[in-house]
């Protein structure tokens, strides 16, 4: 094999994941965003360096949000729907997929999703 082969695949997958039709978050156990594509950026109306400010508690609408975070994270995967808050306050039914990973030996939480129809 060749060594430039997984490098290659590594910026393949890194350029699908930041160019993806869907919202890609990256959260830390505490709900702060670490990563987000473009299409997360342009649906929910942030700049890729203010959003990275955000916190999962900034964007979801839900009055128990840090509660059902934490929750999440103890369960390690969960799917479902929330409402969502854009930067200029509008807000929208979300649904996601959202899963516990390890990247470089430190642990993520990575959430998929699109806008509710």
């Amino acid at each position: 094999m060749n060594v430039a082969e997984p490098l290659v695949q590594i910026g393949l997958l890194g350029e699908a994941v930041d160019s993806a039709p869907v919202a890609v978050l990256v959260a830390d156990e505490t709900g702060r965003y670490v990563a987000v594509n473009r299409h997360a950026c342009e649906l929910f109306g942030y700049p890729r360096d203010e959003f990275l400010r955000l916190r999962v508690s900034d964007i979801v609408v839900d009055p128990d949000v840090e509660a059902h975070y934490q929750r999440f994270v103890a369960a390690r995967f969960e799917t479902g729907a929330s409402e969502a808050r854009r930067k200029d306050g509008t807000t929208f039914s979300f649904e996601y997929r959202a899963g516990e990973t390890t990247i470089v030996g430190l642990t993520y939480y990575v959430s998929v999703g699109w806008p509710a129809e």
